[in-house]
């Protein structure tokens, strides 16, 4: 559906009014809106706000972020979660500095082809930074366009992401960083799943969905598949001295990050002790349960404790090392290793 030319010019007057005021908005710099925009994916503004200024304040550059190790940047990006952004966008990184002189490439098709750079990514970029005329298709613009056309497709389908981006293009032919961007801003603050603003919209009067009093049937999006469900036991082998074993990830979930020794069969006492001496006691007794949430499985996490003679093991190998207060934030853990050390860890120690 195509609106009258007050559509646009109510929603970008209303934008520039109304913004929420980010860090990331006050620069046309393409390496910082890619930053910003890495970060957005599947995080809340106010969560990235803070991650966005620290991580800017230590990579200042492209080149910076290129030649740090990934170590450094996961450690910058530990408690954001979905890894795999940062790993790819440190990749990106790399490529720009390697193929492109250090450059953002300005042209879409070269930049979709670096680390991660999906079609939202791509518009979002390309659109803010440079003005290509080129929408942004995200869940906050899924739920506002189909409410203005009460249109029932089904959103979780990439049929009707591109049948979004072909009727949103008219709209982006100029000043199209900003028309995305006060679509983003619009289901954020007025357009919201359950309890939508529609009386302080500025595009009311062009809304289908609001005329019919059909706005919390749209968007419509077939469900989730359940999560996987995986129960795991996680030792805290302490060393008498401070310091607990820690194991770092070959897996590629969380791949590199360092974790607790955990077992999704518990072992018994005989066992643990072979793996990691004689010397070792285990006490049968459940400290307590963390339960962790991914896109795809939950974790839920049995805790116990153990101890061990320093002396009688050797931890100094690649992927093992004795985890303190004094490197805790030198290493990176996933979220729920970090949990379970705050929770368990530093109150044995206080």
């Amino acid at each position: 559906m195509h609106y009258p030319a007050t559509f646009k010019k109510n929603l970008i007057e209303w934008f520039k009014i109304n913004q929420r005021q980010m860090p990331w908005r006050d620069t046309n710099d393409p390496y910082f809106i890619w930053t910003s925009e890495v970060m957005l994916q599947q995080t809340q503004v106010d969560t990235v706000r803070s991650y966005y200024l620290r991580f800017i304040k230590r990579f200042p550059t492209i080149e910076a972020l290129a030649n740090a190790s990934e170590e450094e940047v996961l450690k910058h990006w530990e408690g954001l979660g979905y890894y795999s952004r940062a790993r790819n966008f440190h990749t990106a990184a790399k490529e720009v500095v390697e193929k492109h002189e250090g450059q953002v490439p300005y042209q879409p098709d070269v930049f979709k082809t670096l680390k991660g750079v999906g079609p939202y990514t791509q518009a979002a970029v390309m659109s803010i930074a440079f003005n290509h005329p080129l929408p942004t298709v995200d869940g906050n613009v899924f739920r506002v366009w189909s409410r203005l056309n009460n249109d029932e497709s089904d959103i979780a389908l990439q049929s009707t992401r591109k049948t979004y981006e072909a009727e949103l293009q008219p709209y982006v032919d100029s000043e199209s960083g900003t028309f995305n961007q006060a679509m983003m801003e619009l289901g954020a603050l007025i357009c919201t799943p359950k309890t939508p603003l529609c009386m302080f919209c500025p595009v009311q009067s062009h809304c289908e969905s609001y005329a019919l009093g059909t706005v919390l049937d749209l968007p419509v999006k077939t469900k989730k598949i359940k999560k996987k469900q995986l129960t795991y036991d996680v030792y805290l082998i302490d060393n008498h001295q401070g310091g607990y074993l820690i194991e770092q990830r070959s897996s590629k979930l969380l791949n590199n990050m360092w974790q607790f020794p955990m077992y999704d069969t518990k072992p018994t006492e005989q066992e643990l002790k072979k793996e990691f001496g004689e010397s070792l006691h285990v006490d049968e007794t459940c400290l307590g349960t963390v339960k962790h949430q991914f896109t795809h499985m939950t974790w839920t996490l049995n805790i116990y404790r153990a101890k061990i003679n320093a002396a009688d093991f050797d931890t100094v190998t690649m992927n093992r090392k004795w985890l303190t207060r004094e490197n805790r934030h030198q290493l990176t853990l996933p979220v729920s290793m970090s949990k379970i050390y705050d929770t368990f860890c530093e109150r044995t120690n206080e």
